[in-house]
């Protein structure tokens, strides 16, 4: 509908508690292909990536050439993912306002479908990649978790993939005696962040290795599914003014 000529915004019915739970499930998921990415895919992460790029550095000196190339792949394959998914999470600038953009929505489903690629590689390898199919798996992997990096810090000074600056913030907050911004954000991250990398390092050293997707993809897909219902009920409202 229009107002005079202009179109209106839309309103979103999204609020900070609603976006915060999001983060913190989106924040499983980070556990969970963390763990799997340093057990089964060559001893690095998919998305501490400054923990790679240290072990980079170790490996120039040990002569580790194997964690230099896995190393590598993971830092450009997440590389690649923010490249992809900046653009996405970018698009319509404050147009849709709120605390949840609708193009926030659009890049978790872009990083939906590169899970779900992941996924399908890891049961067709039975939960035991090797040599290509390992660094192919690892790409994929990194790549969602550097669309997802985007997704989220469109939201603002947050995040569910990469932790150490959340840690900070609670740790200085009890320093100081003052709570930051988000705390019960923060504390619910720092909680799944572990319980989806223990769900996901069970996994993959036993044989429930076929149920990793659903710890994978879970979480995104309820995030995905109730960010839809909200941006519906806010096009709702805005077509009833």
């Amino acid at each position: 509908m229009t107002t005079h000529g202009r179109a209106r915004p839309l309103v979103s019915l999204d609020h900070g508690p609603s976006r915060d739970w999001r983060v913190v499930l989106l924040t499983i998921t980070a556990g969970a292909v963390n763990a799997v990415s340093f057990i089964a895919l060559g001893k690095v992460f998919s998305s501490v990536i400054t923990g790679n790029m240290v072990l980079l550095g170790v490996a120039a000196t040990t002569g580790n050439s194997s964690a230099a190339i896995h190393g590598g792949v993971a830092l450009a394959g997440y590389a690649a993912g923010v490249l992809v998914g900046a653009p996405i999470a970018a698009r319509g600038g404050e147009e849709h306002g709120g605390t949840w953009p609708v193009s926030v929505t659009a890049t978790l489903a872009a990083e939906l479908l590169v899970l779900a690629a992941f996924c399908a590689g890891w049961e067709a390898v039975a939960g035991h990649p090797h040599g290509g199919t390992q660094l192919a798996l690892l790409i994929a992997v990194s790549a969602a978790m550097g669309i997802q990096s985007s997704a989220v810090r469109r939201l603002g000074q947050m995040s569910s993939t990469y932790l150490t600056s959340t840690l900070t913030g609670v740790l200085a907050g009890l320093a100081t005696r003052k709570a930051p911004e988000g705390l019960a954000r923060s504390l619910g991250s720092l909680v799944v962040i572990v319980a989806g990398a223990v769900a996901g390092g069970f996994l993959v050293t036993t044989s429930a290795y076929p149920w990793l997707p659903v710890v994978i993809l879970l979480p995104p897909c309820l995030v995905i599914a109730e960010a839809v219902s909200a941006h519906r009920r806010a096009a709702r409202t805005a077509a009833g003014r």
